[in-house]
């Protein structure tokens, strides 16, 4: 194979260069961490069973559940759909094309990823009447997690080589099949990543659905278990690991065996961007309306609200409580971003350089988690610390940071992927891991970036772990909003997109950087 080329999805020369090596410390290390991440499920089964199976499958099969499947379902696959046209279209356009302004729009179709999906539910459902129900809950959560698979298509395209596109239209085709098999194969892995997290989010989402009065799994397994019934809510959360289970594996039927990396020397060509020519004004206006749906009126409305409220929440004892909650969160989300990149860093070089179905299945199972809604996480950390722990950690914070990683742990997981399958796997051997460490490090930021900017908006862990005087962003916005106390809560959800913005802004300037050459 040429150097510098990529290899096709399905070309299973791509595959590790030491096929023959077993990777003992990494499977020992991966399989550690998988353990860990397993605990949640762990959890559910050993209370499943203290239950009985008999009233398990009572609670499963009553006409509540087919409810509550078809609402999860038919939203999880509109949302999940919708993300994959808008984010691969944008970061085509960003990243492909002549758009004017690419690199201003590069940073402003990320942002929205720094407002919580429950502050967006806020801002639409507290203007307008009819954002409610299942039309309002596909028009946050579109707004609220296309970035998602933005960011992942982004960098495939940026790093992608131009040189099998050049040969397939120098073989005859057009620019759209062109499109289609070349360009769209070679970010098919990107594209079913993002929409991978996108589908487990939606499954997992809580404060979003509670607002817009849209009943999920979720919303009734935190009903639930503050209502003490944990049979009840365990029966519920097993059914939907069970959909997270069938979303994995249809995404990885979908990907296939194949992996897209580099083969020969980190030698990468400039893609020249293609003319819009007369569409670039409806792209243009396209960029704007999306910009302007999901970051304005988030905004617009935060804004509204503290001026109706004439500002009170910013006033006296509340602007301690605001600068204390920015200092936890900000705290607790850098703790949980190093920690998740750094346990995601050895499940993603086993995954990328060591093929076997064993393997695979250790890295793929590591996704269940993010489809389990958080507080089932926050109660599995908690049972286990209670009972084998002697309480040991319980009520701290380094508790709540661990839960953290645990549940955004795939994000990571899926940030260090993306850089490690670009690196060429020989330079493992030429530069004994060193520069491996170097072509991963965007892969590094955006994983630490993207559990960092989780943490910021994640709220039904946060109101069962955090310590006792410790608030959050989001739990002191959320106190506020229960109560309808909008301009009270209006200025923490402001403070939340600020504090979010600033790794977003990093991410959205980091994939758009030039692509240097490399001799």
């Amino acid at each position: 194979m040429a150097a510098g080329t990529l290899t096709r999805p399905g070309d299973k020369s791509a595959v590790s260069a030491r096929p023959g090596r077993r990777p003992v410390a990494l499977l020992t290390v991966s399989s550690l961490v998988a353990a860990l991440l397993a605990l949640p499920l762990v959890f559910l089964l050993v209370e499943a069973h203290g239950a009985g199976a008999s009233d398990v499958a009572h609670l499963i099969f009553r006409p509540l559940t087919r409810t509550l499947l078809w609402n999860t379902v038919r939203l999880t696959v509109v949302v999940t759909a919708a993300c994959a046209v808008i984010g691969t279209g944008a970061a085509w356009c960003v990243e492909r094309t002549d758009l004017p302004g690419r690199r201003v729009w590069a940073v402003l179709v990320v942002v929205p990823l720094a407002i919580p999906d429950f502050v967006v539910s806020f801002g639409w459902n507290s203007l307008w009447t009819w954002a409610h129900g299942f039309a309002g809950a596909v028009i946050v959560m579109t707004l609220a997690v296309y970035p998602l698979v933005y960011l992942p298509v982004a960098a495939s395209l940026r790093m992608a080589d131009p040189g099998q596109e050049e040969v397939a239209r120098s073989l005859g085709s057009g620019r759209v099949r062109t499109f289609v098999r070349i360009t769209l194969g070679q970010a098919k892995g990107a594209i079913l990543g993002g929409c991978l997290l996108v589908a487990l989010v939606m499954l997992a989402e809580y404060g979003a659905f509670e607002i817009l009065g849209y009943q999920t799994f979720t919303t009734e397994i935190f009903t639930e278990f503050n209502g003490y019934s944990i049979a009840a809510s365990c029966a519920l959360s097993l059914v939907l690991v069970v959909l997270s289970l069938l979303v994995v594996a249809g995404e990885g039927a979908l990907r296939g065996q194949g992996r897209v990396s580099r083969s020969g020397p980190m030698t990468q060509r400039v893609n020249p961007p293609q003319r819009l020519g007369w569409t670039r004004w409806p792209v243009l206006a396209a960029f704007a309306a999306l910009v302007l749906l999901a970051l304005g009126v988030p905004v617009a409305a935060t804004v509204y609200w503290i001026q109706a409220g004439q500002a009170a929440g910013l006033s006296g004892g509340a602007n301690v409580s605001l600068l204390d909650a920015a200092g936890h969160t900000a705290l607790y989300g850098g703790s949980a971003g190093v920690l998740a990149t750094i346990l995601a860093f050895p499940v993603a070089l086993l995954a990328i350089r060591h093929a076997g179905r064993v393997r695979q299945l250790l890295e793929r199972s590591t996704y269940l988690v993010l489809g389990m809604p958080g507080i089932v996480i926050a109660f599995a950390l908690s049972y286990f610390t209670e009972k084998y722990a002697a309480g040991f950690g319980y009520g701290t914070s380094m508790l709540l940071i661990g839960c953290y990683a645990i549940m955004f742990f795939p994000l990571a997981l899926v940030g260090v992927k993306a850089s490690l399958a670009r690196a060429p796997a020989s330079l493992d051997e030429v530069a004994r891991f060193r520069v491996t460490i170097r072509l991963a490090g965007p892969g590094l930021v955006a994983a630490f970036c993207l559990v960092f900017l989780s943490v910021v908006t994640e709220l039904t862990a946060t109101l069962l772990l955090i310590p006792t005087g410790a608030q959050t962003l989001a739990t002191q916005f959320w106190s506020y909003e229960t109560n309808l106390s909008y301009s009270q809560a209006a200025p923490f959800a402001l403070v939340m997109i600020i504090v979010a913005a600033v790794p977003s802004y990093v991410l959205g300037r980091f994939f758009n950087r030039p692509v240097q050459a490399r001799g």
